[in-house]
C-alpha cells in the first residue's frame, strides 16, 4: 500500500478544515436561514396553489355532474323511466361520455357504461367520491365523483364524472412542487456557499492583517474591497482606529526619547547642584541657597510631569464629565486681567477683545489654562521685531455655530512646515531651545481644544505667530415664539474672521 505524501495530507487538512470553517461562518448560517424561509414560503404557495387547483376542477366535475342531471330530469319528466332508460343507453355511447348507471332496486344492472360500483355508493343516495369499473374484469381500477338518485320502484340512477384529468393534474402540480423545492435548496445552498466563501476571504484576509500588526507591523492596514459594504465600512473604521493607535505609539515613542533627552538636563542640574552644596557649603546660608535651588528645580520636574499626566488625562477623555455651560467671554477677560501687569513687566502690551454672550459646553480650568499657554508663548517669544509693534492681542468671538478664540504676537512666529509638529509633546525649534520650558504648553492646549471637540490652527501674523481656536457654540436662548433672544451689546467689535495667510 502507498504512502501518502506528508504534503497531501497537510492540503487536505487545510482544505477539510477550511470547509468546516467556511459552514461555521455567520454567512452560511444566515444563507440557510433565508434559505429556510424561502422554502417554506415556496412549499405554501405552490401548496396553496395545488389545492386551489384541486378545488376549482373539483368544481367543474360537479358543475358538469349538474348539467347532466338537469337534463336527464327534464327527459324523465318528459317521458318517465322509460325514455330515461333509453336516454342513458344513448348517452353511455358517446366518446368521452359522463358516467351513467341505472339499476333495479336489487343492484342489477339495467343500462350504462359503468360495469361496478360499490353497493354501498348505490345504497346512499348523494354525492360522492368512490372507485368504480368499467366493468367487471377492472373493478376499482377508476376514481369517479358520482351523485346518486333513488327513482320511483327502487330504481337506482348514478351520474358521475371520472377524475383521471384531476389527477393527473395533480400530478403535474406535485413533480413540479417537488423540483422547484430542490431547486430552490440547491440553488440556495451554492448560493450561500459562494457568499460564505466571498466572505470567508474577506475575513481571512484581515485576520491576516491583524496577525501582521500583532506581530508588529503598525504600517500595515485591513483591505478595503471599494464597494462600500458593511465589511469594507468595518475595515476603514478600524483603519483609522489603528492609524490612531499608530500616531499614539509614534507619540508615546517620541514622548520616551524626548524625556530621556529633555529632562536629562535639569535633572543633571539637580544632582549637580546637591553635590556642589556637600562639597563647598560650609554655611547655614549656602546650605539652604543650595536646597532652594534644588527644590526648585524638583518643582520645574513636577510641573512637567503634572502636564504630562494632564494631557493623558485629556487626550483619554477622562475629564469630560467635566464640562458644562461656560461664558467663554467672560473666562478671556479674566485671564486677560491676570497677564495684564505680566506684559508691562516684560515691556509689552496685552490687548483683550471679547464679545458677550460667547457660550459653550467647557470647563473653564482648562479653558483658562490653554489660554494661559498660549499667552505664557506669546510674551515668551513676542519681543519687538523690526518696525513692529510690541503687543499681544487676546481676541474671542462667534462666527456662525463657532467660538472662536485668537492669540496674537508679533516674535519670530513659527515656520509652516514646523506648524503640525509643535504640537507634539517636547517638540522645540532649534532657536527656542535657549529659553526656558520643556515643549509641553502647545501639547497641553491641543489636548484641551479636542477634548472640547474643537479645533486648533497656526497662521502667520506677518510678523509673529497668530494661534486660532474654533469650539463649537451653544445654542442660543429663545422666547416663546422661538425668536433668539439678542445678545446684550459688547464693548469693542471684534472682526468676524481677519484675513491671514494660513
Amino acid at each position: 500500500m502507498s504512502a501518502v505524501p506528508a504534503d497531501a495530507l497537510v492540503a487536505r487538512e487545510t482544505g477539510a478544515a477550511r470547509f468546516q470553517k467556511l459552514f461555521r461562518t455567520t454567512a452560511f448560517k444566515l444563507s440557510l436561514a433565508y434559505l429556510a424561509i424561502f422554502a417554506l414560503c415556496a412549499f405554501l404557495a405552490l401548496g396553496y396553489v395545488a389545492w386551489n387547483a384541486r378545488a376549482v376542477l373539483d368544481d367543474q366535475i360537479v358543475s358538469t355532474i349538474d348539467a347532466e342531471i338537469n337534463g336527464l330530469s327534464e327527459q324523465y319528466n318528459a317521458g318517465g323511466l322509460r325514455r330515461l332508460i333509453t336516454v342513458v343507453e344513448r348517452r353511455s355511447r358517446e366518446p368521452g361520455a359522463s358516467l351513467y348507471l341505472v339499476t333495479t332496486a336489487g343492484g342489477d344492472h339495467v343500462v350504462g357504461n359503468v360495469g361496478y360500483v360499490p353497493a354501498a355508493v348505490l345504497a346512499t343516495p348523494g354525492q360522492t367520491e368512490t372507485r368504480y369499473g368499467r366493468n367487471e374484469s377492472d373493478a376499482e381500477a377508476h376514481q369517479a365523483i358520482v351523485r346518486v338518485f333513488t327513482l320511483p320502484g327502487g330504481f337506482r340512477l348514478l351520474v358521475g364524472r371520472d377524475t383521471e384529468e384531476r389527477d393527473r393534474l395533480r400530478a403535474v402540480i406535485g413533480r413540479a412542487f417537488l423540483t422547484s423545492l430542490a431547486a430552490v435548496v440547491l440553488l440556495g445552498v451554492i448560493g450561500g456557499w459562494l457568499a460564505a466563501s466571498r466572505v470567508l476571504r474577506r475575513v481571512d484576509a484581515m485576520t491576516q492583517t491583524t496577525r501582521a500588526i500583532m506581530a508588529g507591523d503598525l504600517d500595515d492596514r485591513l483591505p478595503v474591497a471599494g464597494n462600500g459594504d458593511e465589511l469594507d465600512r468595518l475595515a476603514s473604521s478600524l483603519n483609522l482606529m489603528l492609524e490612531r493607535i499608530g500616531e499614539l505609539m509614534r507619540g508615546m515613542r517620541e514622548v520616551s526619547d524626548n524625556i530621556a533627552h529633555d529632562l536629562k538636563t535639569p535633572l543633571t542640574r539637580l544632582r549637580n547642584r546637591a553635590d556642589e552644596a556637600l562639597r563647598r557649603a560650609s554655611t547655614p546660608e549656602e546650605l539652604r541657597a543650595a536646597l532652594e535651588a534644588v527644590i526648585d528645580e524638583g518643582d520645574g520636574l513636577i510641573r512637567v510631569f503634572n502636564a504630562l499626566l494632564m494631557i493623558a488625562r485629556l487626550e483619554a477623555g477622562s475629564a469630560r464629565e467635566m464640562l458644562g455651560p461656560l461664558d467663554i467671554g467672560q473666562t478671556v477677560r479674566s485671564v486677560g486681567e491676570l497677564y495684564e501687569a505680566v506684559a508691562e513687566d516684560q515691556g509689552l502690551t496685552l490687548a483683550v477683545r471679547a464679545q458677550d454672550d460667547l457660550s459653550i459646553a467647557g470647563n473653564r480650568e482648562l479653558i483658562g489654562q490653554a489660554l494661559a499657554n498660549l499667552i505664557d508663548n506669546a510674551l515668551k517669544y513676542g519681543a519687538e521685531s523690526a518696525g513692529a509693534e510690541a503687543s499681544v492681542t487676546l481676541e474671542a468671538w462667534r462666527d456662525g455655530e463657532t467660538i472662536r478664540l485668537a492669540v496674537s504676537d508679533h516674535g519670530p512666529g513659527i515656520p509652516e512646515a514646523e506648524r503640525a509638529r509643535v504640537l507634539g509633546r517636547f517638540v522645540r525649534l532649534e532657536d527656542a531651545r535657549s529659553r526656558p520650558g520643556f515643549g509641553l504648553g502647545l501639547s497641553l492646549v491641543n489636548a484641551v481644544v479636542r477634548l472640547h471637540h474643537g479645533t486648533l490652527r497656526l497662521f502667520d501674523n506677518a510678523p509673529g505667530l497668530r494661534v486660532e481656536i474654533g469650539l463649537p457654540a451653544s445654542p442660543r436662548p429663545q422666547t416663546e415664539a422661538g425668536d433668539i433672544l439678542p445678545a446684550p451689546a459688547s464693548g469693542d467689535p471684534v472682526p468676524a474672521s481677519p484675513s491671514r495667510a494660513s
